[in-house]
């Protein structure tokens, strides 16, 4: 006999019952939605019974950008996030060192020292008693090393700092695992997802950041491990050069691995690293404008390929500049496979943030989707921040448009780009409630779509009851502490009958004031993670 469970006494998020207090899951299924008098006549011997105590059940998340082994590095590694000069990097590294046979940590951002550097070789190689070091910067497209580790490399070890291809080589070095501490690694970075209420991921994998073994372990560990981790969605960031080879890349790793060619195949860095491509120079670092990887004409050769062999082709892609290049490209596509089939493909982009009217225009008009990360306006957008730095206030002021683009028809989904960001979509929320520009705001609720159905879309998931809870759905959900609830809008334009609970809206937490915490998570009715 199979385990009836019913939870009940709490909230339900549901558009079936706005006002649901119970839900009954039996055979990795929801069963039943409704209310507290409903469940009373319904509840019997054979039902495990969950009291919620007000506590909230929603569809779980679902992280559309990811980066699963370095996610692992920056939760057992040196996390120099609250480090705010070069001395507090330099006596991270020493503590670290004290305790570690080398030093690996990511996150420091020199955008808001007061210090206009970064630690040099030489000094890491001091501080850490000359253990090898190896630290990436926040955006985890450049960092910096000891003079020793460098050397060992034979890469520069005058400055520390690496970019571009010795940044590849560092980051590829620091993830020499053997097989089964690879796989250690990647169930943890998982378990770690699923305590935050995710349930699936989008890996976002390529040669240039741990290679093809990285990815196949992490196919392996997911498929030996059944329900019981959060579902990997994979996206390989190599260019095809015909159809041809787009099927060998993706039938390469196995069927079902690679759900696209896309994710971090880069046509431009990162503006912290300062090679994201603009049109006009950097304001702190005047003559440059960043670095293009990839061509219109490769790009257009990728999409094509990836269209022909019915494969979802993307780029990753942040500058402006860059992105002129995609549209370019996406233009000759569709000049040679038509619009129609183009838009057919579902291709996809990762983070857009320097997107003007005409690029949103002609996005909708190829049918792309857009991958973005909210909490980079979160942790970079604000006054003098980081974005102010490196494109002036006015450039800042216009950047991550997730509102224009859904007015616009683009289909949007949200990641954390973890690392790079905090692996919350409760915080991932709020950051698109709380964008800098006024305009790209959007409500709570479009921001939970964003991390839910949208991110199943995005993937081409065929159950398109994935991200939503309803009789027959998948019953994969997450828990939450009991929290204030309400329906919010960012415009106060919108008509206060759309806030009311009598329009039948969903409620969701408030999250002036932080966010609540995940109690359990489930996925096809197979538990991840319980606090409960």
């Amino acid at each position: 006999m199979s385990e009836i469970s019913l939870y009940r006494n709490g909230s339900v998020y549901s558009t079936v019952d706005p006002y649901a207090t119970a839900m009954i899951v039996e055979n990795g299924q929801v069963a039943w939605i409704g209310g507290e008098a409903a469940a009373d006549s319904l509840q019997d011997a054979r039902m495990n019974v969950i009291d919620l105590d007000g506590a909230l059940i929603t569809p779980a998340f679902v992280d559309s950008h990811v980066h699963v082994t370095e996610t692992a590095h920056s939760i057992s590694g040196l996390d120099l996030g609250s480090a705010r000069s070069v001395q507090d990097v330099l006596d991270g590294v020493s503590a670290h060192a004290a305790q570690h046979e080398r030093v690996v940590g990511r996150g420091w951002d020199e955008s808001g020292w007061d210090e206009a550097r970064v630690p040099s070789a030489e000094e890491l190689e001091r501080a850490s008693g000359g253990k090898d070091v190896y630290l990436t910067r926040v955006d985890a497209h450049s960092g910096i090393a000891s003079a020793g580790f460098a050397a060992k490399l034979g890469l520069p070890t005058d400055t520390g700092s690496l970019t571009g291809e010795q940044h590849v080589a560092a980051r590829q070095s620091i993830a020499n695992y053997t097989a089964a501490e690879r796989a250690q690694m990647q169930k943890l970075a998982l378990e770690h997802f699923a305590s935050r209420g995710f349930a699936a991921v989008v890996e976002n994998a390529a040669p240039h950041i741990a290679g093809c073994e990285d990815l196949e372990s992490l196919a392996a560990l997911t498929r030996e491990s059944g329900e019981s981790l959060p579902t990997v969605y994979a996206l390989w960031g190599e260019l095809a050069r015909d159809e041809q080879h787009a099927r060998e890349l993706v039938d390469s790793f196995g069927p079902g691995v690679v759900r696209g060619l896309a994710g971090d195949l880069r046509i431009d860095g990162s503006l912290g690293s300062r090679t994201a491509a603009l049109r006009e120079p950097y304001v702190d670092a005047p003559g440059e404008t960043g670095q293009l990887y990839v061509s219109a004409d490769d790009a257009a050769a990728h999409f094509v390929a990836c269209t022909l062999a019915g494969v979802q082709g993307g780029l990753h892609v942040i500058g402006e500049r860059g992105l002129d290049v995609v549209i370019e490209a996406l233009e000759k596509a569709a000049g040679i496979v038509g619009i129609e089939k183009l838009k057919g493909a579902n291709h996809r982009l990762e983070h857009v943030e320097m997107a003007d009217d005409a690029h949103i225009e002609a996005l909708a008009s190829f049918g792309v989707t857009v991958s973005m990360q909210p909490l980079f306006d979160a942790y970079w957008g604000v006054p003098g921040g980081m974005y102010e730095q490196r494109v002036g206030a006015e450039r800042a002021s216009i950047m991550n448009r997730v509102g224009t683009m859904l007015a616009a028809g683009i289909p949007v989904t949200f990641g954390s780009d973890a690392p790079v960001t905090n692996h919350s979509p409760w915080e991932i929320a709020a950051a698109a409630f709380n964008l800098h520009a006024s305009s790209a705001r959007i409500s709570s609720k479009a921001a939970f779509i964003a991390q839910t159905r949208a991110g199943y879309r995005a993937v081409r998931e065929s159950n398109p009851l994935l991200g939503q809870l309803g009789p027959s759905s998948p019953a994969t959900f997450a828990i939450w502490e009991p929290w204030e609830l309400s329906v919010q809008t960012p415009d106060e334009r919108v008509s206060a009958w759309s806030t009311d609970t009598r329009a039948g809206t969903p409620v969701l937490p408030t999250l002036e004031h932080g966010s609540p915490e995940c109690l359990r998570t489930v996925k096809n009715g197979v538990t991840l993670f319980d606090k409960l």
